[in-house]
């Protein structure tokens, strides 16, 4: 019943949306580029190799390896990536009650690098070998991770995790408006710029313009916004950089993850003093977010993304900012206006619109820019 549930669910939302482009999870650009973006605030990872089909899975051109967990129904791993990047904000709250963002930040970094790490050896992968490759990672560590990951610590010591998990849906939104200015073959339609101006009304109705944003700590939002657009503009970078680039997602994103913990590591102590203790629960919050959300559920990912496609498995995007809602509520007990339950569905609803595109008679290529995370 519960796998039912979620597959007609996922199915329903994937046909209506279209041709998809890649979420904060999901690969994107089939003859050109194959992207990873897990959604959200949730461990972004993203690389770029040729494909063959819009619904390849990451790989380097050979069949896609078996994910592990293959032996569950591809509904029961969706729901699974839903649960833990929608619980990633609610990991950000408990965490930064007991260490400083930014040590957070390399801790989550730390903890997801060496779950790749581990699964690489395991695989006797290699990491990619050619310093223009490690360079242009190292830009994609910083927009994908260590950047968006600070920015979200930083908003949630004065938003609720709600709100965060809302503004980090806006993700499609800065991508579809960044690609039309970045990326020549993007041609924006009626259909995404109403889509646009739809998700960014949901924000404005999330934050409750109408009352002069009373309530609303305005640094806090802009800082995950800002987390928002740093996806955006490092997945258009990682498209227009490493697109060909002959190595296994796998590869790719494990050395990415590993830069950005290292960009962690030498920024934390400038900025931060050594914590006073290790306190229990945002010790293990760190570490939950960081083995699960940015190790772990990349894995499911991958493997969904080879199984179902990424048109399918990219709607996991929509459901995060539900759980994250609902966990911010139901475990930290956060208040929620009317409003925000209607603004999310608005930035959802704007999201979905700008990633869709109308029914033709032969299949449309997926876009890069969008989202998870």
């Amino acid at each position: 019943m519960f796998y039912e549930v979620v597959r007609r669910i996922v199915v329903v939302m994937s046909t209506a949306t279209g041709a998809a482009t890649a979420s904060s999870a999901t690969t994107n650009s089939s003859t050109t580029i194959t992207t990873a973006s897990p959604t959200a605030d949730t461990g972004t990872t993203a690389t770029a190799t040729t494909t063959a089909r819009s619904d390849a899975s990451p790989r380097t051109g050979a069949a896609a390896p078996k994910s592990p967990g293959r032996a569950f129904g591809w509904p029961l791993r969706f729901a699974v990536l839903s649960l833990v990047w929608g619980f990633s904000f609610l990991f950000i709250k408990v965490g930064t009650q007991g260490f400083a963002p930014l040590q957070f930040t390399l801790g989550r970094l730390a903890f997801g690098a060496l779950v790749l790490l581990v699964v690489v050896v395991l695989k006797r992968e290699r990491l990619p070998r050619s310093p223009r490759v490690w360079a242009h990672l190292t830009v994609a560590a910083f927009f994908l991770n260590a950047l968006p990951f600070s920015l979200f610590a930083y908003s949630e010591l004065t938003i609720p995790s709600t709100l965060a998990g809302i503004c980090n849906a806006t993700s499609p939104l800065w991508g579809m408006a960044l690609s039309v200015i970045a990326l020549a073959e993007d041609r924006p339609s009626r259909r995404r710029v109403a889509g646009l101006g739809l998700g960014f009304l949901g924000v404005l109705t999330v934050l409750g313009a109408w009352q002069g944003f009373a309530g609303t700590d305005l640094t806090g939002t802009a800082m995950a916004l800002g987390g928002s657009l740093s996806y955006a503009i490092g997945w258009i970078y990682v498209r227009r950089t490493l697109a060909g680039v002959p190595h296994s997602h796998l590869s790719m994103s494990s050395a990415q993850l590993l830069l950005a913990t290292v960009q962690m590591a030498v920024v934390t102590p400038l900025f931060t003093t050594a914590p006073a203790g290790y306190p229990v629960i945002p010790l293990l919050a760190a570490i939950a977010l960081g083995a699960l959300g940015t190790g772990l559920a990349f894995l499911i990912q991958y493997g969904l993304v080879a199984e179902i496609g990424p048109t399918t498995a990219q709607m996991v995007t929509y459901f995060v900012p539900v759980i994250a809602t609902a966990a911010g509520v139901a475990l930290l007990h956060e208040q929620l206006s009317w409003n925000t339950p209607v603004g999310a569905l608005v930035v959802l609803a704007g999201a979905a619109l700008t990633q869709s595109k109308p029914r033709t008679g032969t299949r449309s290529l997926p876009r890069a820019g969008a989202t998870t995370h």
